[in-house]
């Protein structure tokens, strides 16, 4: 009788041995998988970094400078070649498929937001960044403004683990990255030349960045829907709300720049009225950098000023580089005694001039030949404290940092886009 009570208990335990010897073949594989999951993503996680690497190098020397202009560099590709191989992954170099040329795993190209697509170029020519909107440069699949870099373990794939238990002995990975170099967003120090801020809304016609059109900014009083810049001590903290501190503004006139980094998108001390002896200060600097016959290079901050109006904190949306061509006095001079006489225009690469003895006839062949207009359209008047500007349309070398908008300047780091 005691027989037959035991006898179940011990067919139990044989079972409980088979389905014990299971579950450790069970967890003997969730531990594989894991652990080769777990080293898979290390992997992956290398040949994102070398592509990375690769891309954000080579976007970085996508544009080369000269007299010229700015031409897409071929060598581009070899820079972000060299950079993403630089690279291990497991401990073994990243495979990159590339041996010259736009194709195969470095390939230049355009990189469009609005789909989120990169299309290959071999293209070297550059493409006009102005009088066009922002959305034709973003659809215009001939400007080159990206490279992709694609990384590989598939020539030398990736040791599995546990996993060859079953029949998995190596992983084969690729992964990919695109850079592409964008406008001037934020600045580095001294990228900008004088403590100036020119208006976004002064440079865009119909929403398009043009040079056709020169500006006045009036350092004289803030005139409510005509300004076009104003004065800034690149102050960008808390004390912005309070305005712009004068102070520093005349220490920072013909000197070294902004001495710290102005950050895109963030508001920036600006002033819109007169400050004292500031514009006779930055009027001699002009005069002893042009000697009143050529345009003042300067490559300001561009801010957003809604309805032509300076605010005393505004946000910074790009930078811009422009042609000073005329600074009037800080007094008034209504004999027009100080309009110019001569002034090379950028434009044509000719120089204006006219010897009339009359001031203002002077003055009116010049506002018509340079094209300078007040916001709203009417020629600009001939005031005291008033700084006359072209938009700059030549290429420049590139400043900042990608993520600005179009204001004809290009960034010098990029950013990835994917």
């Amino acid at each position: 009788m005691v027989l037959d009570l035991i006898k179940p208990f011990k067919e139990q335990r044989g079972v409980t041995v088979i389905v014990v010897a299971l579950l450790i073949l069970v967890f003997i594989g969730f531990a594989a998988l894991a652990i080769d999951i777990g080293h898979l993503f290390v992997v992956r996680n290398e040949l994102q970094n070398a592509a990375d690497a690769g891309c954000l190098a080579g976007a970085r020397f996508l544009y080369r400078y000269s007299d010229d202009g700015m031409a897409v560099n071929e060598n581009s590709n070899q820079v972000a070649y060299q950079a993403a191989i630089a690279n291990m992954s497991d401990q073994v170099p990243v495979d990159v498929h590339w041996s010259g040329g736009n194709d195969g795993d470095v390939e230049r190209g355009h990189w469009c937001f609005a789909t989120r697509i990169f299309t290959p170029n071999a293209s070297t020519e550059p493409v006009n960044l102005w009088d066009v909107s922002a959305e034709e440069l973003d659809a215009n699949p001939n400007f080159v403004n990206a490279i992709r870099v694609k990384t590989r373990r598939q020539d030398t794939p990736s040791a599995s683990f546990f996993a060859r238990v079953f029949g998995y002995e190596n992983f084969s990975l690729s992964t990919e990255a695109i850079a592409y170099v964008g406008f001037t967003g934020t600045l580095a120090p001294q990228e900008v030349d004088q403590p100036i801020a020119v208006c976004k809304e002064s440079l865009l016609v119909n929403g398009q960045y043009t040079c056709s059109i020169g500006r006045m900014i009036t350092n004289n009083q803030n005139v409510a829907g005509q300004e076009a810049g104003g004065w800034t001590d690149f102050n960008q903290d808390s004390a912005c709300l309070t305005g712009t501190n004068a102070e520093t503004v005349r220490s920072l006139i013909c000197g070294g720049g902004n001495p710290e980094p102005i950050i895109l998108g963030q508001p920036i001390a600006t002033h819109g009225g007169y400050i004292e002896f500031a514009h006779g200060m930055l009027r001699d600097c002009w005069q002893i950098f042009t000697g009143e016959t050529q345009p003042w290079t300067l490559t300001l901050p561009v801010i957003e000023c809604p309805g032509n109006s300076v605010d005393s904190c505004a946000s910074v949306v790009g930078a811009v580089t422009i042609k000073v061509v005329w600074v009037t006095p800080w007094e008034e001079d209504p004999s027009y005694s100080e309009a110019p006489w001569q002034m090379e225009n950028p434009r044509t690469g000719t120089t204006w001039s006219s010897n009339d003895p009359d001031g203002q006839v002077r003055w009116n062949s010049f506002v018509q030949n340079f094209n300078l207009q007040n916001v709203d359209g009417s020629p600009v008047p001939y005031q005291r404290r008033g700084v006359y500007f072209l938009p700059d349309c030549n290429y420049h070398q590139p400043k900042g940092r990608t993520g600005g908008e179009n204001f004809g300047v290009m960034a010098k780091i990029p950013v990835l886009a994917r």
